[in-house]
């Protein structure tokens, strides 16, 4: 037994010890022993790694998720047309005298010339004044096609079945940028008869897919920028120092500034002038994790309690009860002797209102240090949601609520 053991610790110090230096072959046990201990050591390492990584990044988000492109936005389109083609659902013209000087415009232009006094006695019940409106996107090429929104302006009943003549588009500065044409659709129906009617959707708004065409190109220079601006969604003076960081730490290079809570100014680096476009691809994949104001949401028409992350309780007691009332209505029946000529019969009113008070609790609401804590010492209560927002106000007009009350 013995001699074992001096054996066991002679190979330790073979393998381990001085005589297991350099010149010293060690034996193949120990090389063994070795590489598995570098493996286990390892698989520890890798295993830490993944854990500290997915850590860092179950709440980050994408810079392009969080930002707006200054300048880079959609432009809103406008115009003035006719829908022609309904089935006697289209306006009267002794209501909506505008759309007769409409339709005598438009004759004028492809050549139909309309008498003055006759103009009076015109009567278009399958016709219908609308205005026209589309989003023109960024970067939008001449050729290209976006859908349009046509809605009525006058006492149209329906625009089914109907198409919209060329309507030019136009913008603030009245220059027309896109051309509209084509069937509306709006994806229901009306049907009226002498007493009842039945009616799907809307049916005085509908939309023509790819119904114009851009004609004229928005000028931009996008590519030659040799600065960007970055807008936050949800300004926030935290977030956009992240943010900043983020790109610095990524180009290696301290390009971005923050401004003020909202804006971003970014420097495009040598490497990308001329090249604008990859630099804003390369920043919109970064991660950040934005950080959001302690607010509370309550909606009190569904009884909707939301609470944020960062909603913290300082420590207080919270004693609630309930008061149940319940009334109760038994008419009762008095009716008069048996063979009486005077008497008659009555319905005699009884109500019975009892009232019961619920389980008064005083509770230790102890401060949370995060959003489960809070939830799990107010459900500790054992209140439902409209108890919680009456608790939660009163929280707040104490102090002890430690985030914004917004009720909507």
């Amino acid at each position: 037994m013995n001699h074992h053991r001096r054996s066991l610790k002679d190979t330790s110090k073979n393998c381990f010890g001085p005589r297991a230096g350099l010149g010293h072959a060690r034996p193949a046990g120990c090389r063994n022993k070795k590489f598995r201990m570098m493996d286990g050591l390892l698989k520890f390492v890798v295993g830490i790694l993944i854990i500290a990584l997915m850590a860092t990044s179950a709440h980050a988000v994408r810079v392009k998720d969080l930002v707006n492109i200054t300048g880079v936005r959609n432009n809103q389109l406008i115009g003035f047309g006719l829908v022609i083609g309904l089935a006697n659902t289209g306006d009267r013209a002794t209501n909506v005298f505008f759309s007769i000087q409409t339709i005598v415009n438009m004759l004028q232009k492809l050549g139909v010339t309309v008498p003055s006094e006759r103009v009076a006695q015109l009567q278009f019940k399958n016709i219908a004044v609308v205005m026209v409106t589309a989003n023109m996107p960024p970067f939008s090429r001449q050729g290209d096609n976006i859908d349009v929104t046509v809605s009525s302006i006058g006492d149209s009943v329906s625009l089914q079945g109907g198409t919209l003549l060329m309507t030019p588009l136009k913008g603030p500065d009245s220059v027309t940028y896109a051309v509209a044409q084509g069937p509306v659709s709006i994806g229901g129906f009306v049907v009226q008869g002498a007493a009842q009617g039945v009616q799907k959707n809307h049916p005085t708004v509908g939309r023509i897919a790819n119904g114009a065409v851009v004609e004229k190109e928005i000028p931009n220079d996008f590519n030659v920028k040799k600065e960007i601006y970055l807008s936050l969604k949800r300004a926030d003076f935290t977030t956009a120092s992240r943010i900043a960081q983020a790109v610095n730490t990524d180009v290696k290079e301290v390009i971005a500034t923050p401004l003020d809570g909202r804006t971003l100014h970014l420097k495009v680096p040598p490497f990308y002038r001329d090249n604008t476009s990859g630099f804003v691809t390369r920043i919109e994949r970064l991660q950040v994790n934005p950080d959001t104001v302690a607010r509370v949401i309550i909606d009190e028409r569904t009884g909707t309690v939301v609470m944020g992350e960062n909603v913290r309780i300082s420590t207080v007691a919270v004693a609630h009860g309930s008061l149940f009332v319940q009334i109760k209505e038994e008419p009762v029946v008095s009716q008069p002797p048996p063979l009486s000529e005077t008497g008659e019969t009555v319905i005699v009113p009884r109500t019975r209102v009892t009232a019961e008070e619920g389980e008064d609790r005083l509770i230790v609401v102890p401060e949370g240090i995060g959003i489960g804590e809070v939830v799990n010492a107010l459900n500790a209560i054992g209140v439902n949601p409209r108890d919680l927002i009456a608790i939660l106000q009163a929280i707040k007009a104490a102090g002890s609520l430690h985030a914004e009350l917004s009720i909507i």
